[in-house]
């Protein structure tokens, strides 16, 4: 398989510190008496939702192929994913779980470990850096509080299934592993680094310690979410050995920022289609705009974002060695489509 210890050489980093982030996870939940959760997802608990994806994408990879080709679908599957090329989806997907898990319970004990929230000094830094405007008033003011509020309520909450999706898309469609490795390894490296960022500048967000400046806003999908986390946070603090959920209000730096960052900035140095590209880059910007028109962050939190983000696809590329001038961009991805819809597909 070709790369493939580049491949193994940016997981190694990955596993090394989704080891580290899971005893630390461990540590901290035994410090505070806090049980260790598998947190769930609109789609499910990760551990099922994952594994599920991963078999839908490989048939919509197989199936069409052996189809197309008259060929039996275990030939194709064969062909298609060995055993070196299998490995690599467990070990990425094993990793990417393991620095999500840890890094939604070590998120869940912020409330114990850091109760000093800086809100305030954030608040003060948002009027500084807006002018002495307030940027979410700004851009109610400029965007309005109607169509817009549900326009982006809709792309904020995309995220959620964008990440599991995007990971198992990496692993499963690009057919150079380095890319793919890149890609994970650089979203593991997102939970980490945003879990450090968390516990250096603990915050809530402006939504959670103003909420009368979003009074406006109509009942949205990302309306109904702020206030389940704020009740399930509530929840744990009076007692987090029967409350149902994790405490999931974190505001410095954002990760919904960083994450897409990643996935652009990724999916621009490895020359995926330009139409997906762009799509990727303009849906990056209607994040950070959501991020600060529905209170979820701070000015700063996104910038934050922006750092995070580009560190994690430098130290990722650093340890696999996919750097621009060793990856090729041609064939990166092999055939993002079902071969049905592609036309004169080769098996590769």
């Amino acid at each position: 398989m070709p790369h493939l210890r580049s491949a193994l050489r940016a997981y190694a980093l990955a596993v090394l510190l989704a080891v580290c982030a899971g005893v630390v996870a461990v540590l901290v939940a035994g410090e505070f008496g806090l049980p260790l959760r598998d947190p769930d997802g609109f789609l499910g608990p990760a551990w099922v939702r994952l594994p599920v994806i991963v078999v839908l994408f490989v048939a919509l990879d197989v199936i069409p192929r052996a189809i197309h080709q008259r060929r039996h679908v275990v030939q194709v599957l064969r062909e298609r994913y060995g055993p070196g090329r299998a490995a690599l989806v467990v070990v990425g997907l094993g990793t990417f779980y393991l620095s999500y898990v840890s890094y939604r319970n070590l998120k869940g004990a912020l409330p114990f470990a850091r109760p000093d929230i800086q809100d305030g000094a954030l608040l003060q830094l948002d009027h500084i850096m807006a002018f002495g405007y307030d940027p979410s008033h700004v851009l109610h003011t400029l965007l309005g509080t109607g169509v817009t509020a549900y326009v982006l309520s809709a792309v904020y909450l995309v995220f959620l299934g964008f990440v599991p999706f995007s990971v198992v898309a990496a692993l499963i469609w690009l057919r150079d592993v380095r890319s793919a490795s890149w890609y994970v390894t650089a979203l593991c490296l997102n939970w980490i680094l945003g879990t450090v960022s968390y516990y250096l500048i603990p915050s809530l967000g402006p939504a959670f310690v103003r909420p009368g400046r979003y009074a406006d806003l109509p009942a949205t999908g990302v309306s109904a979410l702020q206030q389940g986390l704020a009740e399930t946070r509530l929840e744990v603090l009076i007692n987090p050995l029967t409350a149902d959920g994790i405490a999931g209000v974190a505001g410095f730096a954002s990760l919904h920022t960083s994450v897409v960052f990643t996935a652009a900035l990724v999916a621009h140095k490895i020359g995926l289609p330009r139409a997906l590209r762009w799509a990727l880059w303009a849906f990056l910007a209607m994040t950070m705009v959501a991020t600060i028109y529905f209170g979820w962050h701070y000015l700063i939190d996104d910038v934050a974002g922006l750092a995070l983000g580009g560190g994690s696809v430098a130290i990722a590329g650093w340890a696999g060695r996919a750097v621009d001038r060793e990856l090729v961009p041609a064939h990166v991805l092999e055939d993002a489509r079902p071969a049905a819809v592609s036309s004169g597909v080769a098996a590769g």
